[in-house]
């Protein structure tokens, strides 16, 4: 029966004139959508940690900080600065590292000197806001003991030593 209706010849007349507008459609707000739902966002602020016991030297400090998001990074800034307590004395540098792990071991510092350190977080979208700012707090040098001024009987002795630091140090441990 197929094959008999195909082989006849069928003569179409439609009763109205189609009446087809030509309509130019706008599609840059569907493709601003489109485009959006493909872009991650930028990460949010990262959160510094406080100083760790032992994560300082006399010349280093190792800092530490975490996400409370699941963000997409791709990397870290880490800034810091001498904290400096001169008050006519020039503003500090600041220090940029691009880190790509959620620490860092800072070398070269000076001393029982703090330092004010802030991270933010990168990724394809941008740059988070920092994180709030932590002070760390590098070891005081090792004193120098003058063997000069040293004296010693049989039931005691007096040993005196120097500090070579700026800053004052809270205590001193001495071992026999």
């Amino acid at each position: 029966r197929l094959e008999e209706f195909l082989k006849k010849e069928v003569d179409l007349k439609l009763s109205t004139v189609p009446d087809f507008e030509e309509r130019v459609i706008d599609f840059s707000e569907v493709e601003q959508l489109m485009n959006s739902i493909n872009v991650i966002p930028a990460p949010c602020a990262p959160v510094i940690n406080p100083q760790a016991p032992n994560a300082a030297t006399g010349t280093s400090l190792r800092v530490c900080w975490g996400l409370f998001s699941d963000d997409t990074v791709e990397c870290y800034q880490l800034c810091y600065k001498r904290v400096s307590n001169e008050r006519h004395s020039e503003e500090p540098a600041e220090h940029t590292l691009k880190v790509r792990e959620t620490y860092c071991t800072i070398t070269d510092l000076l001393p029982n000197t703090q330092y004010e350190f802030w991270v933010s977080a990168l990724n394809a979208s941008g740059t988070s806001p920092p994180s709030e700012r932590a002070v760390y707090v590098t070891a005081p040098s090792p004193p120098t003991i003058k063997s000069k001024n040293i004296r010693s009987c049989e039931n005691a002795a007096l040993v005196s030593w120097e500090s070579g630091d700026l800053n004052p140090v809270d205590s001193y441990t001495v071992e026999l």
